[in-house]
């Protein structure tokens, strides 16, 4: 929300300046977004009057002015404004002058062949209106020399963020109250004086909607004079970066915007009959201020007549019945709309407006009468007329509260102990009643402050008035002793994954858990895909059914950008439908390699692209630190249809248990996602891994070296090409569990000497002795074993 310093005066009696006032504002809450002075950008500029103004030798519509800027000689500056005379006193820009409007720098520089020292300016390009049809005049008494901005004035404007929760804000005059309460200033009281009605309301005002609108106000001012508004309110709505209209128009932003009290104003000549608030009718439509059409429903709220509906209640007005420069009668609506109905409208309709900011985070109900005799004073004032009586139609909620409060909380719960005189202070200075009983007090809330419900509330008023900062910081207590462990199994294995990850040279990425559908329908391998409702935007409408098209994504904008490698990884979560039909997390890792794995050199010679081994060892590497048994993983197909159907796998625990899948990326997935080269694949399901049996405590068992040194012995198998040389391993691991502690492929051939349809697969198996070294009998019965339980592979020892 904008506003200037001089509209927060008219409310606020302070001499503090916009600095002062910024840092209070973020220390209530009213966090500060920025502070701009349109001033500052015009220090170049002069008041400056035109002597004389002859026509320009080479052009008609231009002029070369002698231009008086109250030091030294005149300047000379061509200028093509129509109403450009001797006499005028005006703007002049002086080179090195930067224009507000476009950024153009000032020089001095040829027209037409006439040398210019200078721009005489218009209001739009000061960014001071919208004017642009002659320079600006000022009175002729305007102090010639003067920088415009001395001349102008400061007038900072202040940019403040309003949190949800905090209604009673969403107008000037409740910030005032604000920075009165933390003792920056006085507030000054609101002059209402109901203004009596000469006539009775010729209009029939009616609520046939309780429920989305309990109270509907108005009444008839006729004779008005429409037109430009004064001075001093177009120059307000400046400052809070509206446009102004018109003066009714302006005089209703004006309430919405100072007292944050939305109304409405009809052109009575097009209204027949009553004028209700009801239910709109489903397929009932109505084009909005905004130049849009819309179509209604019947959970909707609207302002109609008998010919039709004229207002979306509490959110737009209908363009065919709004005021124009010949209104003469207006009829003013202030109503209080039903919040919930608000925001449903608005979300429904995809239709946001000042006033449904305001109606849905909930006006003051008590503020109708107030609001529409601000309303009806500050017409009458700037356009003239006479008012009718007022109609109310239903009754607002009466948004009475009172709380029962411990003025001891504020230091058991606010950790600040504020004595009870200056929470009384502060509560009172913020309107709240307090009413000091036995052992506590009530305190009544006022009625624009719907956020309040129970003591928590009342001692966060207190403190943020106080001031945050004299909270102090106390240390937590401690235990005595070795601290016990706070992390969750889950939050210690994401650590542990996310570190080792990190170690091997991947870069972490955070990645939105939403996602285009088409992306997310290309991950989803058959199952649901959860949509929202109300996403942020249509590209991120999808929850991510896996962590790789983020990932894809963030791999392609490092590709583009030239990045001749890129390693990356995400741990989260992933989105699918569970058992009972509700969404399902489960945790999730994945990598993407792409580009270069080995960079062109000297030595390795031409650039290696990643391949799936890569990913393979990526994936057992990361399993085994998220402490799943690597050692008894099968490699298995069936990696999905993203990844390359030759160049991919599982790692599974048995048939049915897939903990990881990894490999290339199918040629499909990467011309779907735009990404070119090769780029590898992996991604671990934490939430399969098992959890470790048998181990009780934290503490490791002691570790005992073994006595003897281990040997090693080589045997080649003969083996079918359709059998994996890892099936072959894990049998060989199994022969003598006793003996066995280690084997490994060393060598792979098929060439002269093998038979058709086979390969020659070399392993180096690890032998430990325990008790006694091995003699020639026992190792020949460990080799038995060994070819035994290869030959259970149809593996054939070669000779």
């Amino acid at each position: 929300m904008k506003f200037a310093l001089s509209w927060l005066k008219t409310f606020l009696d302070t001499e503090a300046d916009a600095d002062t006032i910024a840092k209070k504002l973020t220390a209530l809450g009213l966090e500060i977004e920025s502070v701009e002075d349109a001033s500052a950008a015009l220090a170049k500029f002069r008041v400056a009057r035109v002597l004389t103004a002859e026509k320009h030798p080479q052009a008609d519509k231009l002029q070369v002015l002698s231009v008086d800027t109250g030091e030294g000689a005149p300047l000379q500056v061509v200028c093509g404004a129509p109403n450009a005379r001797a006499g005028l006193v005006g703007v002049l820009g002086l080179p090195g002058a930067t224009v507000p409007a476009n950024g153009m720098v000032l020089k001095v520089a040829a027209v037409r062949g006439v040398e210019s020292n200078g721009m005489m300016c218009s209001t739009r390009e000061l960014n001071l209106g919208d004017d642009h049809d002659g320079i600006i005049e000022l009175p002729a008494d305007a102090p010639v020399g003067t920088s415009y901005a001395d001349y102008l004035g400061s007038d900072p404007v202040f940019d403040v963020a309003i949190t949800p929760n905090r209604p009673d804000c969403m107008g000037v005059y409740g910030i005032a109250r604000d920075l009165a309460a933390a003792g920056l200033g006085t507030l000054k009281p609101i002059v209402t004086g109901g203004v009596a009605g000469s006539f009775p309301c010729p209009v029939e005002i009616r609520t046939d909607d309780a429920e989305g609108c309990p109270a509907f106000y108005g009444r008839v001012i006729r004779g008005v004079k429409n037109g430009p508004s004064p001075q001093w309110l177009q120059d307000a709505l400046k400052g809070a970066g509206q446009r102004p209209i018109s003066a009714l128009v302006d005089a209703t932003n004006y309430v919405m915007l100072g007292y944050g009290r939305p109304a409405h104003a009809y052109d009575l000549a097009r209204l027949t009959g009553a004028v209700v608030a009801r239910r709109a009718v489903d397929g009932e439509g109505v084009t909005a201020l905004n130049g849009k059409h819309y179509i209604l429903d019947a959970g909707m709220t609207v302002i109609a007549d008998e010919a039709g509906v004229h207002d979306i209640a509490g959110i737009m007005g209908g363009e065919h019945s709004g005021c124009a420069d010949e209104t003469t009668d207006v009829l003013l609506e202030v109503a209080y709309f039903n919040p919930q109905r608000i925001a449903r409208t608005g979300q429904t309709l995809a239709l946001s407006s000042d006033a449904r900011t305001r109606f849905e985070r909930g006006v003051d109900p008590a503020f109708l009468d107030d609001g529409l005799a601000l309303l009806t004073k500050l017409i009458l004032e700037i356009c003239g007329g006479e008012a009718s009586e007022v109609v109310r139609a239903g009754t607002p909620p009466s948004g009475q509260k009172t709380v029962a409060y411990d003025p001891a909380l504020a230091g058991r719960l606010g950790g600040v102990d504020v004595p009870k005189g200056e929470q009384q202070r502060i509560l009172e200075a913020l309107c709240f009643g307090v009413v000091d009983a036995a052992d506590h007090w009530v305190v009544s809330v006022p009625s624009w402050r719907p956020d309040v419900d129970g003591a928590p509330d009342i001692v966060e008023e207190v403190i943020r008035v106080h001031g945050l900062d004299a909270v102090p910081s106390v240390a937590l207590p401690r235990a005595d002793g070795v601290a016990k462990p706070t992390a969750t199994p889950v939050q210690a294995l994401e650590r542990r994954v996310r570190r080792a990850a990190a170690a091997r040279g991947l870069h972490e990425a955070v990645t939105w858990s939403f996602l285009p559908e088409a992306e997310a329908a290309h991950f989803a391998d058959g199952q649901f895909v959860w949509t929202l409702a109300n996403p942020i935007s249509e590209d991120l409408k999808a929850m991510r059914p896996s962590l790789l098209p983020g990932l894809l994504g963030a791999a392609k904008r490092n590709l583009d950008r030239g990045a001749s490698s890129v390693r990356v990884f995400e741990v989260g979560r992933r989105y699918l439908r569970a058992e009972d039909g509700s969404s399902d997390e489960k945790l999730s890792l994945a990598v993407v390699l792409a580009g270069e794995q080995t960079p062109r050199g000297w030595a390795s010679g031409k650039a290696r692209g990643f391949d799936a081994f890569d990913a393979k060892a990526e994936a057992l590497a990361l399993l085994g630190e998220a402490g799943a048994p690597v050692e008894n993983l099968q490699v298995m197909g069936e990696a999905g249809s993203q990844f390359h159907p030759g160049q991919s796998a599982t790692l599974r625990l048995g048939p049915k248990q897939v903990l990881a899948r990894f490999g290339m990326i199918h040629p499909v997935t990467a011309k779907a996602f735009d990404i070119d080269g090769p780029v590898a694949l992996v991604e671990l399901f934490l939430d399969r891994i098992p959890a470790k049996k048998g181990q009780s405590g934290f503490a490791r068992a002691a570790y005992a070296p073994p006595a003897l040194q281990a040997v090693t012995r080589d045997f080649a198998f003969l083996l079918p090409l359709g059998v994996p040389a890892g099936d072959l391993l894990r049998s060989v691991k199994g022969a003598d569990k006793a003996n066995i502690t280690g084997a490994r492929v060393f060598d792979d051939f098929r060439g002269t000497g093998v038979p058709e349809g086979h390969k020659s697969v070399a392993l180096e198996v690890t032998l430990q002795p325990v008790d006694k070294s091995y003699d020639e009998a026992a190792l020949k019965a460990i080799a038995d074993k060994i070819v035994a339980a290869a030959a259970k592979q149809g593996a054939v020892l070669r000779g």
